[in-house]
């Protein structure tokens, strides 16, 4: 039986760590340290994620500023607002809410977002950084997974990993991430052939390619550790990417969905909040 990487226990360490961090900092600033989250539209999700994310910084002693543009808004008043933000000196961090409505595109928000104050790493600037090793802001989603892999000292040098899915925010920076650990990773995708033997390779299994329960026991190497980022809803509930059932006999460790690498991510973004905050000083 797999032991289950706990993200909720990884999240409560976390949130000690930064809330011991950040009142020091905030003397030293004279003010909280503070993100701005961008909303264009009314997605639901979006809002509801905009409440999770300023309840959790709320609970550090940071500030969230909630700012929403309607459907309507144009590409000149989008940009406007995130230069704005951009160059308020009292804000640290902007969070812009993605996929936007048509027809404002992704390219739209980084042609106009402050590279200092892009606390998860989409912005070209910072994701070159990071393809180059250098110190950047870490997109949070994978910055999570790899910090549930540190915290309970899952060995990575020399071993085989392999990344399924390859979207620009989760599966290229955490395969790069775990390149820069020393791993050895092959970074899959929707047509890689023979998809579940090159999974049955990997001594670490990253799933990320939005789909339920894809992933099954047989796809997995005896021993392998899991990391499952997927958030499907089924008529069933939350389900990851990985058919946990099916791979937890197999598996000598997974993260469960939910409760793993969920609990973390928004802990990630609050500890580049502060980084960049600290970059003010």
């Amino acid at each position: 039986m797999a032991t289950l990487l706990d993200g909720k226990s990884v999240a409560a360490a976390l949130r000690e760590e930064l809330r011991a961090e950040t009142a020091p900092l905030a003397e030293m600033l004279g003010r909280k340290p503070a993100l701005a989250t961008v909303q264009v539209g009314e997605d639901e999700a979006s809002t509801v994620y905009a409440s999770r994310i300023a309840k959790t910084l709320a609970g550090l002693g940071m500030e969230c500023r909630t700012l929403q543009l309607p459907a309507t808004a144009t590409r000149d008043e989008l940009q406007d607002l995130l230069r704005t933000i951009g160059d308020d000196p009292s804000t640290d961090g902007i969070l812009p809410f993605l996929p936007l409505p048509d027809p404002h595109t992704f390219e739209d928000v980084v042609a106009a977002l402050n590279p200092g104050k892009d606390v998860d790493g989409i912005h070209p600037e910072n994701a070159g950084r990071l393809y180059l090793g250098q110190e950047t802001f870490v997109p949070n989603t994978p910055a999570g997974g790899m910090e549930i892999l540190r915290r309970y000292d899952l060995p990575l040098r020399g071993r085989r990993a392999v990344v399924v899915g390859r979207s620009n925010i989760v599966g290229k920076p955490m395969a790069l991430l775990l390149l820069a650990e020393h791993a050895t990773v092959t970074l899959c995708h929707s047509r890689t052939e023979n998809l579940p033997a090159v999974c049955r390779e990997a001594d670490l299994l990253v799933a990320a390619v939005g789909r339920a329960r894809m992933i099954r026991g047989d796809w997995v190497k005896p021993g392998a550790v899991i990391i499952d980022f997927g958030i499907n809803p089924t008529e069933t509930g939350i389900a990851g990417d990985v058919d946990f059932e099916s791979v937890e006999s197999v598996a000598a460790a997974i993260t469960p969905v939910p409760g793993g690498t969920g609990p973390v991510t928004n802990l990630m973004l609050a500890r580049n909040v502060l980084k960049a905050a600290k970059s003010r000083l």
